[in-house]
């Protein structure tokens, strides 16, 4: 995540979201836009959403400057696990460089490719894709090593910035968009259950984030 709420950079080819950059020894700088986003993020509604709770073991993939790991590693607490996965590794030092200082051993991070999360596999109750999916250009081999490293019954959160339904991927690229039926057609592809769409986010006035929700078969 990069420099105010919600600036978006170029999509060429990588999957690191939009929002802010902040510099390492800006810790002050970036609680208080943390602060500003939970007002319309709701992160506490995301994370009861997913069913997320104490002891839960999850993934914050494309976790940018792990402004949802460190809301998910309040809640699983010190039993639980969040591995934050990002293929940026100056991003995973910053998170891994204030894990430390706040002893929170629960998080993990993991330097993804770009096809490919690197997640243990059938270990984890829910993850969570935040302003992520739209730059996935290798969108079906993400699916298919999500759905691997979730446990049976687990969850698949995605949230994004939604462009106009007849939109392609490639006309909405530019603008860090996508269309939710896109997602929800490469779920289907993949043979996870959609279960629902929650209220969605205003990001600002030309903004608006879709919540879906998928489930992987119990057996």
């Amino acid at each position: 995540m990069r420099l105010a709420v919600l600036m978006l950079l170029p999509a060429m080819g990588c999957r690191t979201k939009a929002v802010a950059e902040l510099p390492v020894d800006a810790a002050p700088a970036a609680q208080s836009e943390w602060e500003k986003r939970d007002s319309w993020q709701r992160p506490a509604e995301v994370m009861d959403a997913l069913g997320v709770r104490p002891g839960s073991a999850v993934a914050d993939v494309g976790a940018g400057d792990g402004y949802f790991s460190f809301h998910l590693a309040s809640r699983v607490g010190a039993k639980g696990k969040v591995y934050a996965e990002d293929i940026a590794g100056w991003q995973l030092e910053k998170i891994r460089e204030r894990a430390r200082k706040e002893g929170l051993s629960q998080i993990e991070t993991i330097l993804g490719a770009e096809d490919d999360p690197k997640l243990p596999p059938g270990t984890l109750d829910a993850i969570l894709t935040v302003l992520t999916y739209h730059e996935m250009q290798n969108y079906d081999a993400m699916f298919t090593a999500m759905i691997r490293a979730l446990k049976p019954g687990g969850i698949l959160a995605v949230i994004d910035d939604e462009a106009e339904p007849d939109r392609t991927r490639s006309s909405s690229a530019p603008e860090h968009k996508i269309a939710k039926k896109l997602v929800r057609e490469d779920a289907a592809r993949h043979n996870i259950h959609f279960v629902r769409e929650e209220k969605g986010f205003e990001a600002n006035p030309n903004s608006h984030l879709f919540f879906l929700i998928f489930e992987k078969s119990k057996r």
